[in-house]
C-alpha cells in the first residue's frame, strides 16, 4: 500500500488546493475595539452559480488512516472547519481525468477552528480524527451540492493510500 505522510498547513504548500485562515485569534485587519471587534474579509469562497450557501456538520469518528475514496465538485468550493479537534484532510489538484491523481496528493493536519476552502475540482473526502474519538466539522457548500455536483472515486484496494505521521496509530 502506498504511504503518504501528513504535513502541517502552510500557505505555500496548501495553495494548489485552496486557502485557509485561523478563525480564532485572527491576524488580520480589525474594525472596532473591545467589547466588539470585527475581523472582516478573512477568507472567500465563491458559490459558483448557486444562490444559497448551506451549512451542515460532518461528524467524523476514529477510523483507519487509509484513503480509499475521494470526491470533487466541479462548480463550487467546499468549506470545512473542524470545531472541537484537529483533523487530517487529503487533497489532490483538479485534473481532467476522473481518476484520483495519487502522485499529486497531499495530506494536511488542520487545527481546530481553522477554516479551509477547497477550490472547485480539488479531490477530498471526509476528514480523519487525530487524537479524539470524534470531531465535528462545520461544512459549507451551495445548497444540495451533494446531489447536483459530486463525483466520487472508490479506490480499488490496490490503490489504497495509508496516511502516516507523528501521533497516528
Amino acid at each position: 500500500m502506498k504511504k503518504l505522510q501528513y504535513r502541517e498547513l502552510s500557505l505555500e504548500s496548501f495553495a494548489p488546493f485552496g486557502s485557509y485562515a485561523s478563525m480564532i485569534d485572527p491576524a488580520t485587519v480589525r474594525i472596532g475595539a473591545p467589547p466588539v471587534e470585527f475581523y472582516r474579509d478573512m477568507i472567500q469562497a465563491g458559490l459558483g452559480p448557486a444562490q444559497t450557501a448551506s451549512f451542515g456538520v460532518c461528524r467524523v469518528t476514529r477510523r483507519p488512516y487509509v484513503i480509499n475514496v475521494s470526491e470533487y465538485h466541479n462548480g463550487c468550493p467546499e468549506v470545512i472547519m473542524p470545531l472541537d479537534g484537529d483533523v487530517l484532510i487529503h487533497a489532490a489538484p483538479a485534473v481532467p481525468e476522473r481518476e484520483f491523481p495519487a502522485d499529486l496528493a497531499a495530506v494536511f493536519r488542520v487545527p481546530k477552528n481553522t477554516l479551509v476552502v477547497l477550490r472547485p475540482g480539488v479531490w477530498h473526502h471526509g476528514p480523519y480524527t487525530i487524537d479524539t474519538p470524534y470531531v465535528n466539522c462545520l461544512v459549507m457548500l451551495p445548497e444540495r451540492t451533494y446531489m447536483n455536483d459530486c463525483a466520487f472515486y472508490d479506490f480499488p484496494e490496490s490503490e489504497w493510500i495509508e496516511i502516516t505521521g507523528p501521533g497516528l496509530a
